[in-house]
């Protein structure tokens, strides 16, 4: 079973270092990024460097390093979904020394007025996805535990937020009325892919997540809104709050 998989007892099999050699430490910060037009936009609006590349067989996603303001920050295009999210994540750790990720996207809303016109700040997230089951010991939450640093800085730079459980699933294609009315009864907000999986795999490896998401499609008992997709998902704004977040971590 899923919840079998969290084994610290043996050691693993494989390593980064098989692939990449000896890690490198080039940054202390990285932004994970979902959206290919925030990430062109950043290409096309400050120099960009390559300072690594997470390989596959099916294209490899380069990781870049910016200046902003007088900090190097890397960013990277990442994979959606839990898996891929947090292997991304710990190989451009590995690649580039950052310890701190802020990673940034959109989310379906699960209470349009609690989060209606406000960034969300997830402070637990449903572990409805595999991925965290290998580097945790089963639960069905895990908390998000630089959500009350996330909040701090969002105040300081005048940011309108709400804070709340979330609800990380592997399939948006199964998120049955009833899952949605079973969420919504714990306390949960919105849902979204992948960050059960990447907050699991940060607390293991000793690495810093700051998470925030814009809601965009709704999930109500009365049907699906998808009309604010698009915009959750490209919108500039949350990368230059991403950014100034960076400022102040």
């Amino acid at each position: 079973m899923i919840t079998d998989c969290f084994d610290v007892a043996t050691e693993p099999i494989a390593s980064l270092k098989d692939f990449y050699g000896e890690p490198n430490h080039i940054v202390d910060l990285c932004l994970i990024i979902f959206s290919k037009e925030i990430h062109d936009h950043l290409l096309s609006t400050y120099p960009c460097e390559q300072i690594g590349a997470l390989i596959s067989c099916n294209g490899n996603i380069i990781i870049y390093k910016i200046n902003y303001k007088g900090r190097d920050i890397a960013f990277y295009l990442t994979g959606i979904g839990s898996a891929l999210a947090s292997a991304f994540c710990y190989e451009a750790h590995w690649q580039t020394g950052a310890t701190k990720f802020i990673m940034f996207g959109s989310c379906g809303s699960l209470d349009r007025e609690t989060t209606e016109g406000r960034f969300i700040i997830p402070t637990e997230s449903y572990r409805g996805e595999g991925c965290s089951y290998y580097y945790a010991a089963p639960a069905d939450y895990i908390t998000i535990k630089n959500s009350k640093t996330l909040a701090a800085i969002f105040e300081q730079l005048n940011v309108p937020y709400v804070t709340g459980k979330v609800w990380t699933t592997d399939s948006m294609l199964r998120e049955t009325a009833g899952l949605v009315a079973k969420r919504k009864e714990e306390g949960c907000i919105a849902v979204e892919m992948e960050l059960a999986g990447v907050q699991a795999l940060c607390d293991f490896y000793g690495l810093e997540l700051y998470d925030f998401l814009e809601a965009g499609d709704v999930l109500e008992s009365n049907g699906y809104d998808v009309e604010g997709l698009y915009d959750a998902n490209h919108s500039l704004g949350k990368l230059y709050i991403a950014l100034n977040t960076a400022l102040l971590l």
